[in-house]
């Protein structure tokens, strides 16, 4: 018996000594236990209970102690297990942290507060952040923190800025929780961003008062600038270089964003790593250059770290000015890791700066791993250091002519970092730019050589009103990025649609290109059968056969020409979504289009399998309920019934009381029952209302039923 509990221990102890062995390379992986730990808090179906946190804790301090206190072999194993029940915490903590009101029900009245943020909804149309909100006839303490207004038709009788204190009619709502099972959850983000409500409004929008001369002073500087740079360049281009320089994208219209998603260019409009990369580099290398011109100067001072104290004071005015989003805090924060390297005489880009920036991200804000700029821009990051790392010993030492390498290590770089985003992209977004290497290579060098560069002198000549050249020149720059965007995007077969992958797809990807770019030596080779397997996976993730929107609006039914809508217009969300999930660029009116449901706008008959279905809408939809019983197995109402729906013996009802409680609904026909998957399962803090209801009868078939009701 001894013997075989030896034997059975003896994988355990060969993997701690491995892992003992190997503990100068597994700082990398610190990051990625704390990523489990939040993506495990994520996942959970139901809020944690208080005595969970209080287990965690205790669970980490045991392993502190374990670390401090037992044999050595086990401390890598301990700090492994003590990242994800920090992950937890950290996810625990920070979705407390940020609890703020959350509109309870649909308003339509005046609404009073500053503006804090504009830019442009999906639709185009401009859309003001407010903050200190004021709703008529509702508490303070029932008051959303923040409300987003989306202004439509032409009613500007004001031109709003930053700090405004504002006034208008608005339709508001809470925010809405995924159009379908395993969805972009937007209730959740907008509860980490304390976005309380959503709306629009058709009326002028009222100025009631001025910014206080030191109120939003960085949000007033960035919409002053924004305008001195539109105003200097036009059109398009001036809005992409106030993009670049200061977030505001308000400006950009409509076909030049959809254009450089087509080509895979919009990264290059987001202020995230590269283009602060190309700044801070501009920035090091300028003061670097300038000192070394000076050589009294240059032999009495350190030339390198006073560039890197001057970056990191230019990266921090960089911050504020475009806004402060979660994508330029995370290139922030790498910048800043890179530069204190610099400082302490260390290795500026290296697994263990990226690992340190992405603890101090995952700490700071643990919702951001649920990101797609979080997921992409390490998964660049962590390609080009592995793969030049990979190739710096052999193929470029001494191997490539020195004329030859910038053009070599651009190709390379794209080709790696296409490489490593690539999944992720198509995962969140459903589309693979097919073109967007090609577009890159043409675009990126102009980005760092001329884009940022003018953008950085003409900031540092604007004050002596020297800045038109650099303007003018930051424009020649954006013209080419955008007209090589609408050039690739105009090609045939330029973005491939991509089926919306399963839920353990991305992790698996996620886990495989870790161990590519982090195991070393042979090891690299098992990070090879994870990937097969999940691409495998993604290959036949299923799609439901029929799709119900939360508020019943809409209903998707999936046949051989495509998914068809019940409806030509409304809840273009839930609709471009669904479509893109499967796979599918059609705009809904052609989806409408398609064979699948007959009868009237507000009484539309559709056949699933042995099931008949009729989807009711409009002013009478509540009246003809009970009525439609007689005509259909499964009927799904777009009103509220004035009783819970029940199944009165014929049919199954389904109305907004029904699809409260379980969000929206997704069926799949299997041996003609119809298996259902709520959106909404459990009980989270961002989500409002009761639990998840019961669909047990779901599951039952017109013919079981049949004979248990006889």
């Amino acid at each position: 018996m001894a013997a075989l509990w030896r034997q059975a221990q003896w994988p355990f102890v060969a993997l701690l000594t491995a892992l003992a062995e190997a503990r100068g390379y597994l700082f990398p992986w610190a990051p990625v236990c704390l990523g489990l730990g939040i993506g495990l808090w994520f996942g959970l179906v139901n809020e944690p209970p208080l005595w969970a946190y209080g287990a965690m804790v205790c669970g980490l301090v045991g392993l502190v102690a374990l670390w401090r206190l037992g044999p050595e072999v086990a401390h890598p194993l301990c700090v492994a297990l003590a990242m994800v029940l920090l992950g937890g915490l950290a996810a625990g903590l920070r979705v407390h942290l940020v609890a703020a009101p959350v509109l309870e029900f649909r308003y339509y009245g005046p609404v009073t507060g500053r503006i804090v943020e504009i830019d442009r909804s999906q639709s185009d149309a401009l859309r003001l952040t407010l903050d200190q909100v004021v709703l008529d006839a509702v508490a303070q303490e029932r008051t959303p923190h923040r409300v987003r207004v989306a202004l439509h038709g032409k009613i500007a009788v004001m031109t709003p800025t930053p700090g405004q204190r504002v006034q208008m009619t608005a339709h508001l709502a809470p925010p809405e929780g995924p159009v379908e099972p395993g969805g972009f959850d937007f209730q959740r983000m907008a509860w980490f961003m304390q976005l309380g409500a959503l709306g629009y409004s058709r009326t002028p929008v009222l100025r009631l008062a001025d910014p206080a001369p030191r109120e939003q002073w960085v949000n007033r500087m960035r919409a002053a600038l924004s305008a001195g740079i539109q105003a200097s360049i036009g059109g398009d281009a001036g809005a992409f270089a106030s993009g670049v320089m200061t977030g505001d994208r308000s400006g950009l219209s409509g076909p030049a964003v959809a254009d450089l998603r087509a080509s895979s260019l919009a990264h290059l409009l987001a202020i995230s790593g590269m283009n602060m990369a190309f700044l801070i580099g501009f920035v090091f290398t300028l003061i670097r250059s300038g000192i070394a011109l000076v050589p009294a100067l240059a032999l009495r001072v350190n030339a390198k770290k006073i560039s890197a104290v001057v970056s990191l004071g230019v990266a921090w005015f960089y911050l504020l000015l475009s806004g402060s989003n979660v994508a330029t805090e995370r290139a922030f924060l790498m910048v800043c890791v890179m530069l204190g390297a610099v400082l302490l005489d260390r290795r500026a880009l290296s697994m263990r700066s990226v690992a340190l920036s992405a603890m101090v991200l995952l700490l700071v804000r643990p919702e951001s791993l649920l990101d797609p700029g979080f997921q992409m821009s390490f998964a660049a990051t962590i390609s080009l250091i592995a793969g030049f790392g990979a190739l710096e010993g052999g193929v470029l030492r001494g191997r490539i002519p020195r004329w030859v390498m910038p053009a070599f290590t651009l190709v390379l770089s794209s080709l790696l970092a296409g490489l490593a985003t690539g999944p992720f992209g198509a995962a969140h977004f459903n589309r693979i730019a097919d073109f967007g290497v090609f577009a890159n290579l043409l675009t990126v060098p102009v980005m760092g050589i001329v884009v940022m560069p003018a953008g950085a002198v003409a900031a540092l000549a604007a004050p002596f009103g020297l800045a038109d050249l650099p303007l003018w020149v930051m424009g020649l720059g954006c013209r080419w990025i955008l007209y090589v965007a609408a050039m690739v995007a105009e090609w045939e077969g330029a973005v491939t649609p991509v089926v919306a992958p399963g839920p353990w797809v991305l992790p698996l990807i996620t886990l495989g290109g870790l161990g590519l770019a982090l195991w070393r030596g042979w090891r690299r080779v098992l990070a090879l059968p994870v990937l097969i397997v999940a691409f495998g996976l993604w290959s036949q993730a299923p799609r439901p056969d029929l799709l119900i929107a939360p508020d019943g609006a809409l209903v998707g039914l999936m046949t051989p020409e495509g998914r068809s809508l019940s409806v030509t217009r409304g809840a273009g969300f839930a609709a471009q979504s669904w479509l893109e999930n499967d796979g599918d660029l059609t705009e809904q009116p052609t989806a409408a289009a398609r064979p699948g449901f007959e009868g009237a706008k507000t009484a539309r008959h559709f056949q699933l399998g042995p099931w008949r279905g009729l989807h009711l809408r409009g002013k009478t939809a509540a009246e003809g309920a009970a009525a439609a019983c007689a005509a259909a197995d499964l009927v799904i109402v777009a009103a509220r019934l004035p009783e819970a729906p029940t199944a009165p013996g014929d049919c199954i009802l389904l109305d907004q009381r029904f699809l409260q409680k379980t969000g929206a609904l997704a069926l799949t026909l299997r041996d003609g029952q119809l298996i259902p998957q709520p959106a909404r399962q459990g009980q989270r803090l961002w989500q409002r209302g009761a639990g998840a209801a019961p669909l047990d009868p779901l599951i039952l078939s017109p013919e079981r039923r049949a004979a248990l009701d006889q």
